[in-house]
């Protein structure tokens, strides 16, 4: 009989991004004491975010929920500028964790838009990182693209300047089709001058798609909330294979299992690798057998926040 595998997929959870904002708020919690505030969730990982309550986070939505003069860590997603203005009149200590990639895209908002620029933006209405970016500019009317169809009832007439930028956390094939209709409909339109979708969520998709080629059924670990994780439950899905987005072992359906004998196993770029651990567990218990599948390395560090840096430099 031929034997049961699983294969896990390399790389899978912690993206650099992540993995600083974390530690950012694990950081300022040996360095400043409990409780420390995080707005908004620090990554959309239920997991990560209650091991860090445990340690004495208190996460919260609104800056006035922290009491003036406390710690804040903004989470990874960044934030609007009227956020950071609210900081500095409460006067908290801002420990800002947010990735710098999704940095990237509100500098570069504000560059287009200082440069005469008519800006489009693809993401995900509501999406906290979206709502930072446009956060920039607030008394600007830059449309929010989601699909295909948004784009054949735009109206913009025909401007001379025209440039898109892109949520991090997107689908590589669902954008490039949205950016294909776009360069369709205005041939002027610019790209910035480096990819928005950044290189963990491109890493994660195009191992998925290798993965979901190899495999009956692909388990996708990460929270319901985590646009990344989301992404990848869908690339694998378009590839034709069977997926499903889950939390942690508690969440696998035993009838998926049946019947299959290779299953594929990646985490979202928010995912700990305990809940990895813990699937490992699972599948050998089953007498699966474990292999590595690596399509691609994956080396990036990004330096703490500098607010942290500064925290560390001896006074004097």
């Amino acid at each position: 009989m031929e034997q049961k595998r699983i294969l896990l997929a390399s790389p899978r959870g912690f993206c650099a991004g992540v993995a600083r904002a974390v530690a950012a708020v694990e950081e300022t919690l040996r360095i400043c004491g409990a409780p420390v505030y995080v707005k908004h969730e620090i990554v959309h990982n239920r997991h990560v975010v209650a091991d860090l309550e445990r340690k004495g986070a208190i996460t919260i939505e609104m800056l006035s929920e922290a009491p003036e003069g406390s710690v804040v860590v903004f989470s990874a997603h960044g934030s609007p500028r009227a956020h950071y203005e609210e900081a500095r009149e409460r006067k908290v200590t801002l420990i800002d964790a947010t990735c710098p990639l999704v940095t990237k895209v509100h500098l570069e908002l504000l560059r287009y838009l200082k440069e005469g620029y008519r800006v489009l933006y693809i993401g995900h209405r509501g999406h906290i990182e979206g709502i930072g970016v446009l956060g920039e500019a607030p008394d600007e009317e830059i449309p929010i693209i989601e699909t295909v169809s948004d784009v054949d009832r735009l109206d913009l007439g025909n401007p001379e300047k025209l440039v898109y930028l892109t949520q991090t956390t997107l689908s590589i094939d669902e954008t490039a089709d949205i950016i294909a209709a776009l360069k369709g409909k205005y041939p002027q339109i610019s790209a910035p001058p480096l990819q928005d979708i950044c290189f963990a969520t491109t890493n994660r998709q195009i191992a998925v798609k290798a993965l979901a080629r190899q495999v009956e059924l692909v388990l996708i670990f990460g929270s319901q909330n985590s646009s990344n994780s989301r992404r990848l439950m869908e690339t694998v899905r378009a590839a034709g294979t069977e997926s499903y987005l889950v939390d942690d072992i508690s969440m696998i359906d035993e009838a998926w299992l049946s019947g299959k004998q290779a299953i594929g196993i990646s985490a979202g770029a928010s995912a700990p690798e305990r809940v990895i651990s813990d699937a490992v567990d699972f599948f050998r218990q089953r007498d699966y057998a474990v292999e590595d599948f690596e399509a691609l390395e994956e080396n990036m560090r990004f330096t703490p926040p500098p607010e942290l840096l500064n925290m560390r430099a001896p006074k004097g």
